[in-house]
């Protein structure tokens, strides 16, 4: 049983605080929340909250033009604990706030919040911002998914990748037309510039590699349908799917990675399919010319502009927008990491990231999920090693191996004890020991020869090498039996 412990200030400015108080400020409270994962197990939530009024600091921060400005300058007073939330409960005038907009969720920990009535609607409220900065059900169950009957399952839920010790990233430009297209791009520049801003963020994550590579000649394996009211080629929704695979087998970069591969491929469509336009399922065209598949990564469509003359010479020279490309590739890797903002109420507003490319606490959503992803997939692991060894009589386990289940063991131990405690960040290092150690105790390659080796494959084996010596032997005791019954039965002869 797994509790997530959300350690939560609330900050009342002046003129904020509800009348129905159940004693002065400040005070503590707790609100917690089951969240069932199937009939035997659950997650519970808990929220400890700790209500008090603003210091003479937050309160100048706080009397800010912009929401904006006043998240930049609480941004030094406030907690920045991994998994730690601060609310600022501004009154309901407040014009902090645009119209219409009740709550403001900054770029690290903390969000504004406008003040309701009573506490009990407050509490609400700041329960549902809560939820948007650090977990909801439904990210506990996508992260459990192999646990949660399917039929409770949201269709995005098997979207994100799972959790793992690292990743790497496969950039690849596609030129299947080198004869007419000579095509350059930055992809160095752009990777330092864009993406390594993003990747040091989530480097508390896991670990990330970044490669790339130009293919020539390489074809989608769909053939575009022309259309003649617009001129171009279009792929519709349901062929996307074919996509994949052809281009996916001159790739090569996940045969021998021990890790997941996240490839986003930058297609420049040959000479004669030009323009090429993806629709989506209703015929409409995407407006990013691009598509993603979950797990797995994503394809951008980047149309060359054709020459003004004619006879203009071959090859075309092309410098690739890497800005306008990157962009969308990150977004697909929000995507692919469950961090879409879709689900949000419309009177919450977001703060853009920025270059980071994520927010502190949609770090600290990623790092939930994973943590208790991670605690799963040990004990799914130590199990599966259990029973298996349990099946085989004459195995010989090593000491190094009994250490790697037992240090898995007691790092998962810890893992839940930290989230139960709030401490985000040492559960879930805790919970990537343990992750590790269970895969060395499972791998153990003084195991594996065993392992594959069951009785029933021993039989197969020496069966037939006894067999012919056993059937000559057999048939003699046969004749042997035989012979002394008949003996038995003859009348002994008399004198």
């Amino acid at each position: 049983q797994v509790q997530l412990v959300v350690p939560m200030a609330v900050v009342f400015g002046p003129g904020s605080v509800p009348r129905d108080l159940p004693r002065p400020l400040p005070f503590r409270d707790v609100q917690e929340m089951e969240i069932s994962v199937n009939l035997r197990s659950s997650v519970t939530s808990r929220y400890e909250m700790r209500y008090r009024s603003t210091t003479g600091q937050e309160e100048a921060a706080l009397a800010a033009a912009t929401a904006r400005e006043a998240d930049a300058a609480l941004y030094p007073l406030q907690d920045t604990t991994l998994g730690s939330l601060t609310m600022y409960v501004v009154p309901e005038t407040s014009s902090l706030l645009p119209q219409g907009i009740n709550v403001y969720v900054g770029k690290h920990r903390s969000a504004l919040v406008r003040a309701v009535g009573s506490l009990a609607a407050l509490q609400a409220r700041l329960r549902e911002v809560a939820q948007v900065m650090s977990f909801t059900a439904g990210s506990i169950a996508a992260a459990l998914s192999d646990r949660v009957p399917d039929g409770r399952l949201s269709p995005d839920a098997r979207r994100n990748l799972k959790s793992s010790l690292g990743y790497e990233i496969t950039f690849s430009l596609l030129n299947p037309d080198p004869k007419s297209h000579t095509v350059d791009w930055d992809i160095e520049g752009a990777v330092n510039r864009y993406v390594k801003p993003v990747l040091d963020k989530l480097s508390l994550v896991a670990n990330f590699s970044v490669d790339s590579q130009i293919l020539y000649y390489a074809v989608l394996g769909v053939t575009p349908r022309y259309d003649k009211e617009s001129s171009s080629f279009l792929l519709s929704a349901h062929s996307l799917p074919h996509v994949i695979n052809p281009v996916e087998a001159r790739l090569g970069s996940s045969a021998a990675s021990l890790y997941p591969v996240l490839n986003f491929l930058l297609y420049v469509p040959e000479r004669s399919h030009s323009p090429l336009y993806i629709q989506d399922k209703d015929g409409a065209p995407v407006s990013t010319n691009a598509f993603h598949s979950p797990r797995w990564g994503g394809i951008m469509v980047y149309n060359v502009e054709a020459p003004a003359s004619p006879q203009a010479s071959l090859p075309l020279h092309v410098d690739v927008d890497v800005a306008r490309v990157m962009e969308v590739f990150l977004a697909q890797l929000r995507l692919l990491f469950g961090l879409s903002r879709e689900e949000v109420p419309p009177e919450f507003l977001l703060e853009c990231p920025g270059n980071e490319g994520l927010a502190d606490w949609e770090l600290d959503h990623l790092l939930w999920a994973h943590t208790v992803e991670n605690i799963a997939t040990v004990s799914t692991t130590l199990t599966s090693l259990a029973q298996l060894l349990d099946k085989i009589g004459n195995i010989v386990i090593k000491d190094d191996v009994a250490s790697e289940v037992y240090r898995a063991v007691a790092s998962v131990q810890s893992a839940v004890t930290k989230l139960s405690l709030g401490h985000l960040h040492a559960a879930f290092q805790a919970s990537k020991e343990a992750v590790t150690s269970s895969e060395r105790a499972f791998f153990d390659p003084s195991l594996l020869h065993l392992l594959y080796f069951p009785d029933d494959q021993k039989f197969a084996i020496y069966i037939p090498l006894f067999l012919p010596m056993a059937v000559p032997i057999l048939l003699s005791l046969a004749k042997i039996v035989r012979e002394t019954r008949l003996r038995k039965k003859e009348p002994t002869k008399m004198d």
